[in-house]
């Protein structure tokens, strides 16, 4: 008699890590738990350690491949800044593998 209330939600992965080495495991960088319905409009941005912005990708692209103008970036890590369609920041940090 009180009826029934229901809410989609999205639970966001970040990985820690990936490998860009051609092997087809973790070869790009991307987050999980976005799809066409669920935080479209969400943007990413990717860092160098010194801020230098090296990419702007969307969750639901393909992701960062470790590329950043035609040179293969160094194993180290990287710095995200998630900005999620509600206005909210996510930030953190991933490492690239080779």
């Amino acid at each position: 008699g009180c009826g029934v209330a229901t809410q989609e939600v999205s639970v966001l992965g970040v990985p820690k890590f990936f490998t860009p080495n051609g092997d087809g495991f973790n070869d790009t960088w991307n987050i999980e738990g976005v799809n066409e319905q669920l935080n479209t409009n969400t943007i990413i941005y990717i860092f160098d350690r010194y801020g230098k912005l090296l990419k702007q990708i969307s969750p639901l692209s393909e992701g960062w491949n470790g590329v950043f103008n035609g040179q293969q970036m160094p194993s180290t890590d990287y710095w995200y800044a998630i900005i999620l369609e509600d206005g909210r920041t996510v930030k953190g940090h991933f490492a690239l593998k080779r």
